[in-house]
């Protein structure tokens, strides 16, 4: 799995991977924790399944034949599996269990090299995305959370000291007498 597919699915989950994830085979026996070993095991038992098959067929019909929408709505497909959606779906063509559309027949060449360069720009920002939060597994993410975390209490801190340093004194030298002073005059 590349890490660029991690990001993306990290940074932009879908309906259909959400409810994947609700799934029983997504929860693990931590409880509903997933991590990125989950993603990687369910990744292999998917690619070249039955369910991974109806999937593809499903989203060729859907999607009258457009391999942008295809690509982008199949799980764990990034542009190098591109070859490989095309076999399927030829094969599918070939025995006639899915239509034959325009769309995907007579798709140009201009439009294939433009969906690869978009994924490979996508891949550079998602890496280097990564590289700027310093994120390299989970334990990365969870340290990056705990710093903002400490970071944004530290800036309450600061923010109730400064309130403090403005207001708490000027309460000292003005404001109303007590009782026990007023009774005292």
């Amino acid at each position: 799995m590349s890490l660029s597919c991690c990001v993306n699915a990290a940074v932009s989950i879908s309906t259909e991977i959400w409810e994947a994830c609700k799934g029983p085979r997504w929860r693990s026996r931590k409880g509903d924790r997933i991590t990125v070993k989950d993603i990687e095991d369910f990744e292999k038992s998917y690619k070249d399944s039955e369910e991974e098959l109806a999937d593809i067929k499903a989203a060729y019909v859907d999607f009258e034949g457009d391999m942008d929408r295809i690509m982008e709505s199949v799980l764990c497909v990034d542009y190098t599996d591109e070859p490989r959606i095309r076999k399927i779906i030829e094969k599918a063509i070939d025995s006639r269990e899915v239509p034959s559309y325009k769309a995907f027949v007579k798709e140009s060449k201009k439009k294939m090299i433009a969906r690869k360069r978009r994924a490979e720009k996508e891949a550079k920002e998602a890496e280097k995305t990564k590289d700027e939060l310093g994120l390299g597994g989970e334990d990365d993410l969870k340290a990056l959370i705990q710093s903002r975390n400490k970071d944004r209490q530290k800036e309450m801190d600061d923010f109730l000291a400064q309130l403090e340093a403005k207001y708490g004194n000027n309460a000292k030298k003005g404001g109303k007498k007590t009782a026990a002073k007023k009774g005292r005059k």
